[in-house]
């Protein structure tokens, strides 16, 4: 498995290429990732989203036509697909799969999980691939999401961070914005935002 990523856009949103032996996934393609994405995969399989924010979502619709594969979104967040509650004029689509919370699901024999760690969106969640996590807006290096938007929770926040100061495996950390970490060096840091919250 190898990782590609590249930052996208004014926010420097981090899309993830995910390349097996015989086929490709990308993960948040957000503002201007089309061509990036076409110029690095040679057989896309599909779009996963760690949650809906534009940011991470917005090459959805352009990808999704272009290669006619689906859309994998956390079920809470499907509604900021479809109707761009920020007004920011995100191209419109609509997930193939509305995953469930802590939900596996298994494309082309591989199993990838969404951890259900809601606070910066209803629906936001950690995608992991063996050991490798893919945090999108949850944990960053040194830091973790915002809870005071409009559909954020700090309460849900403290509970997902509550929730994952209780695993015991390790995880590369690759996250929606800056650069990659692990949970080990993150969970010192995880600690004291609880003090914030």
């Amino acid at each position: 498995m190898t990782i590609l990523s590249k930052a996208m856009g004014e926010y420097q949103t981090n899309c993830y290429i995910i390349k097996f032996d015989s086929f490709d996934i990308v993960i948040d393609p957000g503002i201007g990732a089309t061509a990036w994405v076409l110029e690095n995969t040679t057989n896309l399989k599909a779009i996963l989203n760690t949650h809906g924010h534009f940011d991470h979502i917005w090459s959805n619709k352009e990808l999704k036509e272009k290669l006619n594969i689906p859309i994998f979104c956390p079920q809470g967040d499907c509604f900021m697909l479809e109707n761009d509650p920020f007004s920011y004029g995100t191209p419109i689509c609509q997930a193939d799969i509305e995953v469930k919370p802590d939900e596996t699901v298994t494309i082309e024999g591989i199993d990838i999980v969404f951890y259900h760690f809601s606070g910066h969106t209803p629906g936001c969640s950690a995608i992991t691939i063996d050991d490798n996590m893919f945090s999108g807006d949850f944990i960053f290096q040194n830091s973790i999401g915002r809870s005071d938007f409009p559909y954020s929770s700090s309460v849900d926040m403290k509970k997902s961070i509550e929730k994952i100061l209780t695993w015991k495996h390790e995880f590369n950390i690759y996250p929606g914005h800056g650069p990659s970490t692990t949970l080990k060096q993150e969970k010192i840091q995880l600690n004291q935002w609880l003090n914030y919250l």
